[in-house]
């Protein structure tokens, strides 16, 4: 009788931990995707954006890409970055890091504001280094951090501050 309480006992025990365990699995979610502006950082100019994670997560790895155009008194500059990011967090705060490049082309007019009548095209890299706040289900998010710009010559640190939208 008491073998036969005993096993009762510990069968009882075993499936209630078993269906708390199934209860306490999160529900799925939906992988954080972004448009946003981006004032400087890593499209150097003012660029539009859609950044999203690879997983069905909030955080974890995700990508970007974006394109930005300037003209001002006969300058043009066009940027295309494209970057990798890993988010570091939970909730709606996160910490995030990238590594990636930004296509630039920039020319200059004979009364150019910004250049001397010169033409450049060419790769940069690109890393980042700040704070995202996007909201857990979708609204109003917000990026600004370090985002150091560097070729094979030079090495310029940089900031980024970006507002957007997250879906």
């Amino acid at each position: 009788m008491k073998k036969t309480t005993l096993v009762l006992a510990l069968l009882a025990i075993t499936f209630a931990f078993k269906a708390n365990a199934q209860e306490t699995v999160a529900q799925p979610t939906t992988r954080a995707q972004n448009v946003y502006v981006e004032l400087a950082g890593q499209g150097i100019i003012l660029t539009a954006n859609y950044d999203t994670r690879f997983s069905n997560k909030r955080n974890g790895i995700g990508g970007r890409i974006g394109i930005g155009y300037l003209a001002i008194d006969g300058d043009k500059i066009t940027s295309i970055p494209v970057g990798l990011n890993y988010l570091l967090g939970k909730g709606k705060s996160f910490f995030e890091i990238g590594l990636g490049m930004t296509y630039l082309s920039a020319k200059g007019s004979d009364d150019s504001f910004l250049f001397d009548d010169e033409t450049a095209d060419g790769l940069l890299g690109t890393m980042n280094f700040g704070y995202r706040l996007q909201p857990v289900d979708s609204g109003f998010s917000l990026r600004a951090g370090l985002t150091p710009i560097f070729n094979s010559n030079n090495f310029l640190p940089f900031y980024g501050v970006s507002l957007g939208y997250t879906f």
